[in-house]
């Protein structure tokens, strides 16, 4: 607004005439109406990236870009999953890479920290006390003490910039720990090339306690010269210039005695491919520009990204949840190809080369294709293509899709086969520029290629297909066992649905055919007496005893899951059939009698907004004709309840952007259900009016206007939504008809 009041003060000067007055002040006020109407000015400002670092939602508070390569960010608790937890006092560094509310560690390597001498080599030693942090979209700062600094980082897309200011005058030593991670201690390399730079690597991985291993090499830039530097290994501190170090316990150090308060600067580049590439990275992202000029173009990519959607109405509270969750889901999956195109070949067989478009890492399947690979493809589909596109190379690459992928290994973690959703989604709804024929292929193959145990892509497929479910009494000493076999067959089962309609789709009738009669397979778990889907033996006897409520015993640790189930028990898994939900309510017998266990398992406590089976269980109801409006009211509870401001933000483990994006869908007022259906069910908006910008190359509308029209009726409820004036009779709409562009009102009454 600043130069509007240039503007007005510069005409002032020049006319010298009583005109100057009135245009003064039109222009103040056009400056008060945009700064009472709620959707102009940036989006940016709502975000908190402290929201979700408490209550196990293991988010981070550093700075990053959307999609970006590289997030700088403060250790304050070594076995948290992102490096940080809010509240904790010890400040252990500025790692450069790191995980968003996933579940287990791994990453957050190439630590940066201050120490009062060379001597503090590990993080007990260099550990101090940090304060006064402030965190927005792509900035992070910090005060520590003893030694006393402040800190601030930003960053480009694939590089870090660190800027280090002394409190006060004399000397400070800082610290480049290149044997330490969140996970794996698989140590690394440190080498001095010049007075300034610094290369190197770091090896870790161990997602989980699985096998992965990645190497993430690095090249940092000093800004000034130090008056003594060396690296360390184990507990060896060398102070030669130009040493290097390989190991374990690897670092380097710089010391600056007798300095002013001048800040220092720190540049790093990052690769997962070389060490060359790492400095390319760097010098092309970050070279020759300022610290202020890397942090406003960071908030600026932010506030593009995250303006894609524009809301009117709500308060201050709900705008920073709102656009805090688009945020979180605007981390993952993230880029992992350099400024050259290179990229690490899945599997780490070796580099491919792709200039035309960006690699991306970090597939956590099993969760993010219910509710962000949907909000990706509708909002942001040109990265949701390039996603596609990376899973589509990782097949060509290794023979298989990924199923849980990071940093180009696969850890085999979690159940089911989340990328053929992904995939299928995105192909429905019209996002096709990508290898259709080979992606068809892809999601084909495990359905078809048994292995000898089954296979590494489905375990338990044989059986599943033998039996029309995978049974209970199976031999965990076998390679591929299958943790959950009541939640893996429903996984089977809706994935070979989806394949079934991307089969339809592209006219393979018998593939069609044959893989919607799989998608049935479900009703063999489903017990009438009980009205559970449940555990049941090879030779067709229910798993007795049987508790519902039961949390343990599946996997090898416990809470891994009831008897039969992943991360959870027969309640949060009994409608896990979203693409069947009438043929589910067919097997109680009536739907009414559906509808009333589905109501118990709200009454009872037993949904969990935080666990992704269940988190599209309270959109169930607009399928059952007069119990819809259960749909709105738990949508608001669970809003009201499960999120709010502040670090205890999320209702718990975000799983890279999964439960954020539920949060943005439901305060849209349409949710995608069952992804690859190609409609949204519809619940109840959280603003007054939301604009939605559509990519011109994907979408023929140009803009989605949600709005909602609150009215008075003492007579009754009102709902009642319109799609460009004509009246919705279901509670549903079709993608293709909302990426078409128009007005969805929803009228309702309070």
């Amino acid at each position: 607004m600043t130069f509007l009041l240039d503007l007005a003060c510069k005409r002032g000067r020049k006319l010298k005439s009583k005109t100057s007055v009135p245009f003064f002040f039109f222009i103040l006020l056009i400056h008060a109406s945009m700064s009472a109407f709620p959707g102009a000015g940036k989006v940016s400002q709502y975000v908190d990236p402290f929201i979700g670092t408490a209550n196990g939602g293991n988010t981070f508070p550093g700075a990053g870009r959307p999609w970006g390569m590289v997030s700088v960010s403060p250790h304050t608790d070594l076995n948290s999953p992102s490096g940080y937890i809010h509240g904790r006092s010890w400040f252990y560094g500025l790692g450069q890479v790191h995980l968003s509310g996933t579940g287990c560690s791994d990453l957050g390597s190439i630590i940066v920290a201050v120490a009062e001498g060379k001597s503090q080599i590990t993080p007990d030693r260099y550990k101090c006390v940090l304060k006064d942090e402030q965190a927005h979209p792509g900035y992070w700062s910090g005060t520590i003490v003893d030694p006393s600094a402040r800190l601030e980082a930003t960053a480009t897309t694939r590089s870090t910039v660190i800027r280090i200011t002394p409190a006060k005058a004399g000397g400070l030593t800082l610290l480049i720990d290149a044997g330490q991670s969140l996970s794996l201690i698989g140590g690394g390399s440190v080498k001095w090339t010049s007075r300034r730079e610094l290369e190197g690597f770091n090896i870790g991985g161990g997602f989980c306690g699985e096998q992965n291993r990645h190497v993430v090499y690095f090249a940092a830039n000093f800004s000034r010269d130090a008056d003594e530097r060396g690296t360390w290994r184990d507990s060896t501190v060398t102070s030669d210039p130009m040493a290097s170090a390989t190991g374990e316990g690897v670092g380097a150090w710089v010391q600056y005695r007798n300095r002013q308060r001048t800040p220092i600067e720190i540049r790093i580049g990052i690769s997962y491919v070389s060490i060359a590439n790492a400095r390319l990275n760097r010098d092309t992202e970050s070279g020759g520009r300022s610290f202020t000029i890397i942090r406003a173009a960071a908030e600026n990519a932010w506030e593009e990204s995250l303006s894609r959607i524009r809301v009117i109405g709500g308060t201050p509270r709900e705008r920073t949840i709102f656009y805090t969750a688009l945020y979180h889901s605007l981390i993952h999956p993230n880029i992992i190809s350099d400024v050259n195109g290179e990229y690490p070949l899945f599997g780490r067989t070796g580099t491919g080369k792709n200039t035309t478009r960006e690699h991306y890492t970090v597939f956590s399947l099993w969760d993010t294709y219910r509710t962000l690979h949907p909000l990706l493809t509708l909002l942001y589909p040109e990265r949701q293509s390039a996603i596609v596109s990376t899973m589509i190379d990782m097949y060509k690459e290794s023979g298989w899709l990924p199923k849980w992928e990071l940093a180009a290994n696969e850890t085999h973690m979690m159940v089911g086969d989340g990328a053929v959703p992904v995939i299928a989604d995105t192909y429905l709804k019209g996002i096709r520029d990508f290898d259709t024929l080979l992606a068809y292929e892809a999601m084909r193959k495990p359905g078809t290629i048994l292995g000898p145990e089954g296979e590494p892509s489905r375990p338990g497929y044989a059986e599943y297909l033998n039996l029309g479910y995978i049974s209970w009494n199976q031999d965990t000493t076998r390679a591929w066992w299958v943790w959950g076999p009541v939640s893996t067959t429903l996984e089977y089962c809706f994935t070979d649905w989806a394949f079934s309609r991307v089969a339809a789709a592209m006219r393979k009738a018998d593939d069609a055919r044959e893989f919607r009669r799989r998608s049935t397979f479900y009703k063999n778990l489903f017990d009438t007496t009980t009205g559970f889907l449940r555990p049941r033996r090879s030779d067709g006897r229910w798993l007795t005893p049987f508790d519902p409520l039961q949390t343990e015993g599946s996997g090898n640790w416990g809470g891994s899951g009831g008897p039969g189930y992943v991360e959870g028990n027969a309640w949060q898994y009994s409608w896990f059939v979203p693409h069947d939900i009438d043929g589910l309510a067919r097997l109680f017998g009536e739907k009414e009698r559906c509808v009333k266990k589905l109501v118990e398992c709200f009454a009872e406590n037993q949904f969990t907004i935080n666990n992704e089976p269940d988190i599209s269980y309270p959109y169930l109801f607009t399928y059952f004709q007069g119990h819809e409006h259960r749909t709105r009211a738990l949508i608001r509870e669970i809003m009201e309840r499960n999120f709010t401001v502040g670090p205890a933000g999320l209702p718990g483990n975000d799983d890279a952007g999964t439960i954020s994006a539920w949060y943005v869908f439901s305060a849209l007022g349409f949710y995608p259900a069952c992804p690859a259906s190609g409609e949204y069910r519809l619940g109840i908006p959280l603003f007054d009016q939301v604009s939605i910008s559509l990519h011109k190359k994907y979408y023929h509308g140009a803009t989605i206007n949600v709005r909602r029209l609150d009215v008075n009726n003492p007579e009754g409820q009102i709902y009642e939504v319109t799609w460009n004036g004509a009246r919705i009779g279901g509670f549903a709409i079709d993608h293709v008809a909302i990426a078409a562009g128009g007005e969805l009102l929803f009228t309702v009454s309070p």
